[in-house]
């Protein structure tokens, strides 16, 4: 018996959720695709994903975008309440895996490199949000912490204008677009839910040295720096992902941005 065609719903299609839908796509799956915009139907439809008006912050009534075999979420919201509504409408629903994107962010700049396993920034909205999806038994939600994000019409040589880059003796932490995409596909391929993972490219140059590159890369004078005593920083360990997902960086030098 042939097997069902699976079905994948990306909450938020953006910079990030269309081109995963594309490539999804393009492996044979069915992709619905939200969007907070009436605009941005015929687009999404023009691309064969399957468009939704979903906003988490008002009620919710598509509920056959809730119809999926993987709900994906790649949305910002300042509203713990809206989150709330959002894992009400999954627990209504016959979904059990969920991809939450979430962000290096939620750890502080402590001089150290971070795992999984270290301290968060308690009150950070993201730590509160990624706690109700981890503590959730109705489903089982995989955090991906993504470093910055780079890649397409996010440019690092465009970042800062005309300011002063602060903290021009720490490091890095980054990721690109491609790796992003090839990391949500495997960890679906290899079903490894129920896990947080830090997504950061294993290379860590400090701001002066990636920022400088950046600039270069895109024929732009170099950037100025703020000059600063205290050094504070953090690096970001992607081991446990390289290592569950046996996974190597399209994108691993972030001195070389032509890749």
């Amino acid at each position: 018996m042939k097997k069902a065609q699976e079905v994948y719903s990306i909450l938020g299609s953006g910079w990030l959720g269309i081109p995963l839908a594309m490539k999804l796509i393009n492996d044979g799956v069915t992709v619905k695709g939200s969007t907070r915009s009436e605009e941005k139907i015929t687009h999404l439809k023009e691309l064969n994903i399957l468009p939704f008006i979903v906003d988490i912050e008002r009620e919710i009534s598509n509920s056959d975008f809730f119809n999926t075999d993987v709900l994906l979420i790649m949305i910002t919201s300042k509203e713990i309440s809206a989150y709330e509504n959002l894992i009400f409408q999954i627990e209504k629903s016959a979904i059990k895996k969920v991809i939450f994107i979430s962000s290096t962010s939620v750890y502080p700049r402590n001089n150290k490199t971070y795992t999984e396993e270290d301290e968060t920034i308690d009150d950070a909205l993201l730590v509160r949000v990624e706690e109700l999806f981890r503590r959730n038994s109705n489903f089982k939600t995989t955090i991906i912490r993504f470093a910055g994000l780079y890649g397409g019409k996010r440019q690092p040589g465009n970042w800062f204008a005309e300011k002063e880059i602060p903290q021009p003796d720490g490091f890095v932490n980054m990721i690109h677009r491609d790796d992003c995409i090839e990391i949500i596909s495997k960890i679906i391929e290899k079903d490894v839910f129920g896990e947080t993972f830090n997504a950061c490219t294993d290379h860590h140059p400090t701001r002066k040295e990636f920022y400088t590159e950046a600039r270069k890369n895109l024929g732009k004078p170099e950037p100025k720096f703020k000059k600063e005593i205290d050094l504070k920083f953090k690096k970001i360990s992607p081991k446990k992902l390289m290592n569950s997902l046996n996974y190597e960086f399209i994108h691993n030098n972030l001195l070389d941005l032509k890749e």
